[in-house]
């Protein structure tokens, strides 16, 4: 009888694992950072296969942190040497880094885009992975940080899984 009535708890675990698609976070946890400081979205490093999935990404973060209440966001002005197939170095990195002192900006949003693709295979599904990360613009210290991965179903588009896996970030990000 017990194993009769623990059948549906474990068909529902079940379901919703599977409803959930597979993700996996990891997130440094930090002192809360204030949401009415002056922000800055820097670069995010593409290292995927996939041209522009950098930019993609950061037109999504840029509402996203909104959403959470940072309205004091700017975003630091690109190279006039990007195209399609150039990638934002270091050097990139640090002259949007260099902006925002200049700006007198608190906190920067940077990281990096490493997987966003459709898996091989009869379903195409979506795959992403990313880093995030928030850094004291005048100390460079990183004072928060979080990655993760997620996958969706084959009728999912990497662009909608990768904001869902954005939003799940953004989430752990101690606001104040």
């Amino acid at each position: 009888m017990q194993t009769y009535l623990s059948r549906p708890l474990m068909w529902l675990a079940l379901l919703s694992l599977l409803l959930s698609g597979c993700a996996v976070t990891d997130v440094h946890r930090s002192d809360p950072v204030s949401r009415q400081a002056s922000w800055a979205l820097l670069p995010l490093a593409n290292h995927s296969e996939t041209p522009l999935a950098g930019h993609k990404a950061e037109a999504s973060l840029v509402t996203l942190l909104q959403q959470r209440g940072i309205h004091s966001l700017r975003q630091a002005p690109r190279s006039d040497a990007m195209d399609l197939l150039s990638l934002p170095s270091d050097q990139d990195y640090q002259a949007a880094l260099a902006w925002a002192q200049q700006q007198g900006v608190r906190y920067g949003v940077t990281g990096s885009v490493d997987e966003w693709q459709y898996k091989a295979g009869l379903d195409g599904e979506p795959a992403i992975g990313m880093s995030l990360r928030v850094v004291d613009v005048n100390s460079g210290e990183i004072v928060w940080s979080a990655s993760g991965a997620r996958t969706g179903w084959g009728f999912s588009t990497t662009s909608g899984v990768a904001q869902k896996l954005m939003a799940d970030l953004v989430e752990t990000l101690p606001l104040q």
